[in-house]
């Protein structure tokens, strides 16, 4: 007798099972079919305020909200959306062995780069730039620089670059983060901070420093950013015309009026697909 009531009831719960998996499995595929799979997996910056950024609320960004858009119109919902940091010298390594689906973290296009991975886009343009405080107005050109003090994170070429072609006299100040060198700019311990506008739009325009900085303009060098895929992908003609659709209907000029208009930042036009600027 005993017997006979765990199998029925061994019955009912197998058929329950079965149900449920069933119902699961549907809600699981619903809006990602098209998408090629359940869950897409793509590389962003978690440090970058206004470009990539994890916070407790979740993800921000200018980068977030690009490849938001992108994996939409994979057929991806953002809960399907998983996040992978991409810090600067993984990324090619994590396309390479396919850790993420493709990756939008500042990452510029170059014939370097383009060897190993390929590339969708360009999205934006950005260019090398400097920080100043609100109320200087020592410096209007990069000639200005010299004699002053640039600031940049350990490991970066970009107040190098100023340094060898623009300002040699200038005085190079490396500090540990980005954050630090807003610090210092703040406190008159240095004078400008050097990197992509788009970075240094982003850190301005965060609350704390909202009125505080403004943008040199001096836009340096070109900046070509673009979304990598691995070396052949398909996904690289998906992305594009995503991306057309994003600068069309409007989405790409909110994003980044969201993400860097707090700053002052005057951005270029979107640029055309494959138009990348030397």
């Amino acid at each position: 007798m005993k017997l006979r009531k765990v199998t029925a009831a061994s019955a009912v719960v197998l058929a329950l099972t079965v149900t449920a998996t069933a119902c699961g499995g549907d809600k699981k595929d619903e809006g990602g079919s098209s998408g090629g799979g359940k869950k897409i997996t793509i590389g962003i910056k978690f440090d970058q305020p206004g470009i990539g950024q994890k916070t407790p609320q979740g993800y921000a960004g200018f980068d977030v909200d690009v490849a938001t858009y992108v994996a939409g119109k994979l057929g991806y919902k953002p809960n399907q959306i998983e996040w992978r940091e991409s810090k600067s010298a993984d990324r090619e390594t994590m396309l390479q062995r396919g850790d993420v689906d493709f990756i939008a973290a500042s990452y510029s296009i170059t014939p370097e780069r383009q060897q190993k991975v390929d590339f969708a886009g360009p999205y934006l343009l950005a260019h090398q730039d400097v920080l100043l405080r609100a109320d200087d107005n020592t410096i209007k050109s990069p000639a200005d620089l010299n004699k002053k003090k640039l600031c940049s994170v350990t490991g970066s070429t970009s107040a190098q670059n100023v340094k060898d072609k623009l300002a040699p006299k200038a005085q190079l100040q490396q500090y540990p983060t980005y954050s630090a060198c807003l610090t210092g700019l703040q406190s008159k311990a240095i004078d400008a901070l050097t990197t992509d506008d788009s970075i240094l739009a982003g850190y301005a325009a965060q609350s704390q420093f909202k009125g505080k900085f403004k943008l040199g303009g001096f836009k340096m060098t070109n900046e070509n950013y673009g979304i990598g895929v691995k070396k052949g992908s398909d996904l690289k003609a998906k992305i594009n015309k995503a991306l057309e659709e994003m600068v069309s209907d409007g989405s790409w000029q909110k994003a980044v009026d969201k993400n860097f208009g707090p700053a002052g930042y005057k951005n270029e036009p979107a640029p055309k697909i494959g138009d990348i600027k030397s």
